[in-house]
């Protein structure tokens, strides 16, 4: 099959680009595959040095006042569906979906169109209404998602589950020795270190988490170290760290190449989201490092854990549970290491990119023989 990746995000892109970098590389030997992102993006930078993976410079403008960029845009992707003829595109989002269609309006020979809904945001409006018309297959990231889009516009349409793989070659236990000497950086005297690799973001619920360790006695904060990546911290946040007394508490490594020492270092993870979040890459690559994660019940995170088994699941927003959680950590420091290893293997069972990238070249297949 001949296959168009695209992707609006034009920084960073977090988990869009790590599934459309997954899906290049797993289908690349297999396929043509061709990825358009926006020049400045981490996934057109991605994509253009994997030798087998075209990757073309596509801005996807977004907003009102774009209108002259848009219609460049549209031009530009227009001309490009023509000169490949592709069996599948794989659009991931509204900007690039919506350009997507506006460039095909009146194409003899159009190609089959995927969309992937990677977000918890409501699914509602005449865009919507109108880009379901012209979509052939919606991939869900999580049965939470699913059901999402069966109370959706797209409704009508075929609707697979393809929860996102992680590189479980890559994201792996680290040995004890390893693991010993990246805690030793950073754990100072601390009995417990926790950590996410989700992000600085409020929506990622970090700082509920903070205010849950502000609540513990002194001797158990004392005890407490969190380390997070990810953009700078806002001015907000900084102050509220401040006013908590909680500072030294926590350690911002910044934007990291390689989350794998972080994620080494701590003994469990954390993804505590309210807004936006499906499944969550981060939950998953922690899990395959070994590391029990406590997630909030939001959207498609409770899918990912088997609770007091390898991680543990809260109420969204719920300081207090969030303390007695780890509260409960303190108390039973050895038990992290056990549901680690449970954790692991649950990755290795379920989480592999393999059953990732066949089940979404399947449903390629499906729709393309449709």
């Amino acid at each position: 099959m001949k296959i168009l990746l695209t992707n609006f995000h034009e920084g960073d892109g977090g988990g869009h680009t790590t599934y459309l970098m997954a899906l290049a590389r797993g289908l690349c030997d297999r396929h043509e595959i061709h990825v358009a992102a926006p020049p400045a993006s981490r996934l057109y930078r991605e994509a253009s040095m994997i030798g087998s993976v075209r990757a073309v410079a596509q801005p996807f403008p977004n907003g009102l006042g774009k209108l002259a960029e848009s219609l460049r845009a549209r031009r530009q992707l227009r001309a490009y569906l023509h000169q490949h003829a592709f069996d599948i595109v794989h659009v991931n989002g509204s900007a690039d979906h919506r350009l997507v269609l506006a460039a095909l309006r009146g194409a003899e020979s159009a190609p089959r169109i995927v969309l992937t809904k990677h977000n918890s945001k409501p699914i509602a409006g005449v865009g919507h209404r109108w880009r379901a018309k012209r979509t052939h297959l919606v991939i869900a990231v999580s049965d939470y998602t699913r059901h999402m889009l069966e109370t959706s516009a797209y409704a009508g349409l075929p609707i697979v589950t393809v929860r996102n793989g992680v590189d479980t070659g890559y994201f792996h236990p680290w040995p004890a020795e390893a693991v010993a000497a990246e805690r030793a950086r950073h754990a100072e005297d601390a009995t417990l270190l926790l950590g996410s690799n989700a992000g600085t973001a409020d929506h990622k619920g970090w700082m509920d988490l903070i205010e849950a360790i502000a609540m513990l006695d002194d001797d158990q904060r004392r005890q407490m170290r969190v380390l997070l990546c990810g953009k700078p911290l806002s001015p907000a946040q900084s102050a509220r760290l401040e006013a908590l007394g909680l500072r030294d508490r926590v350690r911002h490594l910044g934007m990291l190449d390689d989350v794998r020492p972080m994620i080494a270092a701590i003994d469990a993870g954390f993804v505590l989201s309210y807004a936006v979040e499906t499944i969550s890459f981060a939950c998953r690559e922690m899990m395959a490092m070994g590391k029990p994660v406590l997630i909030s019940d939001f959207a498609g995170l409770p899918e990912n854990i088997k609770p007091g088994d390898d991680g543990w699941c809260v109420p969204v927003r719920d300081r207090a549970a969030i303390a007695q959680a780890i509260a409960g950590m303190l108390e039973d420091p050895a038990r992290l290491a056990d549901m680690g290893r449970h954790a692991a293997a649950h990755a290795e069972r379920e989480f592999g990119l393999a059953g990732f990238v066949s089940s979404t070249e399947a449903a390629y297949a499906t729709v393309r023989s449709g």
